[in-house]
């Protein structure tokens, strides 16, 4: 669908055997108070559904110091006092403007960026977010200073001890979904999809209601960049979920494709039930089982079954 508003200029390629048709698992993500928490930590309703056993001002602190880094993150390395009203679904949205030119020595900050409502406009916009795209895959590793990294480290251990590891059960799911180690997910990042031994081919999806630039940051300071490519992150700040989950659908259209929603959010769960997509309600409260840690993927094939029936292969790790 090149040329489309919202289509990603290149389709991801499915696959690759003349007969086989392995099965394809999507997995559609919601960001805030699913795969992160941090609404709930500045709102304090996180802590205080636990009832006096967490500290509440400790947890709006907490939230905080999340909030200025992302926003320092996003204005120091990724354009964001100049995009930040541009914001388009995702990254490649302008990629047909992008005329490839070499921006080693390009000055973004004399090329007098305005409204994208002409070629020459969407040309300087669709630079940046080929900039960014570069940055998410380089890692805030290579990027941030020293001093900053530390930070960001302290900041991340003292948010998952917080939430009872709720950041860090949040991405071994998300190594789990994919049906490899950490490894070997890094090392496929670039093809946006992941195989594991029972022929399952398996992919992680972002849909965020979160502005673009902010949530690939988030992304990357919440340590998600190696298990959710730069291409598979949508946000539906105009455009709505369920236009996301249209684009989504067509995308990784293929016999063999399943996919689930995962989401705390009334959004989210009324786009899946017009998909026809199983849901499952993300519940931070503590007893909960949808919530991190307590997902399991168990869990998840059943919501599947129920809507896809069980295959003939059907693999409970799988």
């Amino acid at each position: 669908m090149a040329g489309a508003v919202g289509m990603p200029e290149q389709e991801t390629p499915i696959f690759s055997g003349n007969n086989v048709r392995p099965r394809l698992d999507v997995y559609v993500w919601d960001m805030d108070e699913t795969l992160v928490l941090l609404n709930s930590l500045l709102k304090s309703s996180y802590a205080e559904a636990f009832n006096g056993l967490k500290d509440v001002q400790k947890g709006v602190e907490i939230g905080r110091m999340w909030e200025n880094l992302i926003l320092q993150t996003c204005d120091d390395y990724f354009f964001y006092e100049q995009i930040e009203n541009y914001n388009k679904p995702f990254l490649d949205a302008l990629a047909q403007y992008d005329d490839g030119s070499d921006l080693s020595d390009y000055d973004f900050n004399k090329d007098e960026l305005g409204a994208p409502q002409d070629d020459a406009n969407k040309r300087k916009l669709a630079y940046r977010h080929r900039v960014i795209a570069q940055k998410y895959i380089q890692g805030l590793q290579n990027i941030l200073d020293q001093e900053t990294i530390k930070h960001w480290d302290e900041l991340y251990d003292k948010t998952d001890e917080y939430t009872d590891r709720w950041l860090s059960s949040a991405r071994t799911f998300l190594k789990e979904c994919l049906g490899e180690d950490e490894d070997a997910v890094s090392s496929i990042t670039s093809s946006d999809t992941s195989y594991n031994s029972t022929n399952v081919k398996h992919v992680n999806v972002l849909v965020t209601s979160g502005s673009l630039i902010p949530s690939l940051v988030k992304c990357l300071l919440f340590r998600l960049d190696s298990l959710i490519s730069h291409g598979n992150v949508y946000s539906s700040w105009e455009v709505g979920k369920i236009q996301c989950f249209r684009w989504i659908n067509e995308r990784f259209n293929h016999p063999n494709v399943r996919f689930c929603v995962f989401g705390d959010g009334w959004e989210e769960c009324e786009a899946a039930e017009i998909m026809r997509w199983p849901f499952v309600k993300i519940d931070p409260r503590p007893g909960k089982l949808h919530r991190f840690p307590g997902l399991t993927l168990t869990t998840v094939s059943h919501y599947f079954s129920v809507v896809y029936g069980r295959p003939n292969n059907e693999n409970e790790d799988g």
